[in-house]
């Protein structure tokens, strides 16, 4: 088998991360401009949110955003790096020395998988802090719920705001997914931040519109201790709010999220949304290289048979169908219907093995 040169890889990978620079470029500027007017036309009747502002928020989001799109970025920059190698015929000249499409295609497949790998490792932390801030800015300017609550790891903090002010849930821990709370403290504060009381509970039971106390004890400034087998504490919180209130899984880090589900589970909550992340974060070098792959078969098709048009069109179609199959595995995932791990894989394998098996047919058919 002929080798192919260092000079001659070296040329194939920067022919690469050009394309996949200028479709990134591309891209981002579309999704950038999209999103600045979309945050425009939702301050056009506030005149406390600057410009500056909304332009920082829109730049917090970019990192998250362009994650999400990088797999696309993979599958439409090895479409155009291996049409403008064919155009100039370069590619025939590779093939007519002896260089295998498994040879010529390494060095996309070796970077598109190093990016991926860069990705995961270092730029997902700084997507994550961003998106965090992000996030921290939209609860400050928009009034989006936000911060409901905070876990640690022997302790969870809640806090729910009404008209009659606000009132601070401290629990040692929680069952039933945050129905029920065990060794219950709440500390009442008035509309004005005043503190009126506190609440010690054995248990709390969260029910449509009330909390339900058991083993009460109410304290309050300048009044004696009363003891109460039961009490009902109105609420407008649901247990939809308690499991949504937190950190978005795109919050954390790669680093930082087995801590914060290894926390979640230990309070009694569910952590499956954000293994799910956790585990798609891993597969993304994977999918990465998979797309590359799909952009090669379908390039170098439509060379062969000469109908470039249509299969570009059916390249691009894979992809999109890729993207609404993924929500639809993933969902089956959180669903209880397929293992986490399994539905954040599966759709990363899925196409590497579609890519495998196209290409397999194109070299050797």
């Amino acid at each position: 088998m002929i080798q192919v040169p260092g000079t001659l890889s070296l040329y194939l990978g920067k022919q690469f991360l050009k394309y996949v620079a200028v479709i990134f470029g591309i891209l981002m500027t579309i999704i950038f401009l999209g999103d600045f007017i979309e945050a425009l036309r939702r301050t056009a009747d506030r005149n406390d949110i600057t410009i500056m502002i909304l332009l920082e928020m829109v730049m917090l989001r970019m990192p998250t955003l362009a994650m999400k799109l990088l797999p696309f970025i993979a599958l439409f920059g090895g479409m155009l790096t291996f049409f403008r190698l064919s155009k100039s015929s370069e590619l025939a000249v590779i093939r007519a020395s002896g260089v295998s499409v498994w040879q010529f295609l390494f060095p996309s497949l070796f970077i598109a998988f190093a990016i991926g790998v860069v990705v995961l490792t270092i730029i997902n932390p700084i997507a994550a802090a961003m998106q965090a801030q992000n996030d921290r800015m939209e609860a400050k300017y928009f009034e989006t719920r936000s911060n409901l609550l905070t876990l640690s790891t022997n302790d969870l903090w809640l806090r729910q705001v009404d008209e009659n002010g606000l009132a601070v849930i401290h629990a040692r821990g929680a069952v039933n997914q945050g129905i029920d709370l065990t060794d219950v403290i709440i500390f009442q504060y008035d509309a004005n931040d005043i503190f009126t009381g506190r609440i010690d509970a054995g248990q709390a039971r969260l029910r449509p519109g009330f909390w339900d106390l058991t083993d009460v004890v109410i304290t309050g400034p300048d009044k004696p201790a009363e003891r109460r087998d039961q009490l009902e504490l109105p609420t407008t919180l649901t247990i939809l709010q308690i499991q949504e209130s937190f950190a978005s899984p795109a919050t954390l880090s790669f680093w930082d999220l087995p801590g914060f589900i290894a926390t979640l589970e230990q309070a009694g909550f569910s952590g499956d949304r954000h293994r799910l992340h956790w585990y798609s974060l891993m597969a993304g070098p994977v999918l990465m290289l998979a797309m590359v792959l799909v952009a090669a078969t379908f390039s170098l098709r439509s060379l062969r048979q000469g109908r470039t048009v249509l299969l570009v069109l059916g390249g691009i179609a894979t992809g999109f169908v890729f993207y609404f199959m993924t929500d639809i595995i993933y969902a089956l995932g959180l669903s209880g219907n397929l293992p986490i791990i399994l539905s954040a894989w599966i759709p990363a394998v899925a196409i590497t093995l579609f890519g495998l098996a196209m290409m397999f047919h194109l070299e050797d058919g």
